[in-house]
């Protein structure tokens, strides 16, 4: 049988989401955790991959278990949080059809990126501090020119291990947030299709270059038009990452009771 696991994680003391060796791992504490909870080896396979340092509020993972006769779905949920380390939290777990796919039914993909404005000792591994003020108006007007179906070469890291950069992207725009302690900050929002490596982060540090006033709006499209790599600016620092929603076709996953 095959099961959807929703769960949300703190990346800072991980080398991203995929298996890797001598090191440590989101997917490798999900598959030992549920390998212990379950007593058979569980391999997972997560929506996408994060990178070192990225968090995530929804991510979600299938894997393919025969559950003992006396285990249900509340009682595994109910273990695995226990087993799970304390920086990683399952949400919710269901039993979807068995051609379910974590990463290839997935339709759109939602990203967060935040940054503070006044220093913030409680969220130092969660957001970008930024000392100085923002062009918030020219940074939404340069994303506004993201908002559609556009090769992202210009945004991803080289050889990026893909057939191609194109994405479709719906949404992106910088937004107010007083979450936190110290009020005061943004969080960029952009939801696509697919995201090519990197893109996120280079997208955002672009971004900022534009706030800062070291790009135009008008700059910012040409380069993303351009498609050259070289041109765009530095990525954004990881800690203020997350990926925030993974929405999948209609019927993949039931409505929560």
């Amino acid at each position: 049988m095959r099961y959807f696991l929703h769960f949300a994680y703190d990346g800072t003391q991980y080398h991203g989401w995929q298996v890797q060796p001598n090191t440590r791992t989101v997917q490798a504490e999900v598959d030992r955790c549920l390998s212990q909870v379950l007593r058979q080896p569980i391999h997972s396979l997560g929506s996408g991959r994060t990178d070192t340092g990225v968090h995530a509020s929804h991510q979600v993972a299938h894997f393919d278990a025969d559950l003992p006769a006396d285990m249900t779905l509340d009682l595994l949920l109910y273990r695995l949080r226990r087993a799970l380390p304390t920086d990683i939290a399952a949400l919710r777990l269901h039993l979807v059809a068995n051609d379910a796919h974590a990463r290839f039914s997935a339709q759109k993909r939602n990203y967060e990126y935040f940054v503070v404005t006044q220093p913030d000792a409680f969220r130092r591994d969660h957001a970008l501090y930024i000392d100085r003020p923002l062009d918030v108006v020219a940074m939404n007007e340069a994303a506004s020119s993201l908002i559609g179906q556009f090769d992202f070469t210009s945004f991803s890291k080289v050889k990026g291990g893909v057939d191609h950069y194109v994405c479709y992207c719906t949404a992106a725009g910088w937004h107010p947030t007083g979450d936190g302690p110290a009020p005061g900050g943004l969080v960029f929002r952009i939801r696509a299709n697919r995201f090519v490596r990197g893109m996120v982060r280079l997208v955002v540090g672009t971004l900022l270059d534009v706030g800062r006033g070291k790009m135009t709006p008008r700059q910012f499209q040409e380069l993303l038009w351009a498609q050259r790599r070289v041109d765009a600016g530095g990525a954004a620092p990881a800690r203020g990452l997350f990926l925030s929603k993974v929405e999948y076709e209609p019927g993949v996953v039931p409505a929560e009771t």
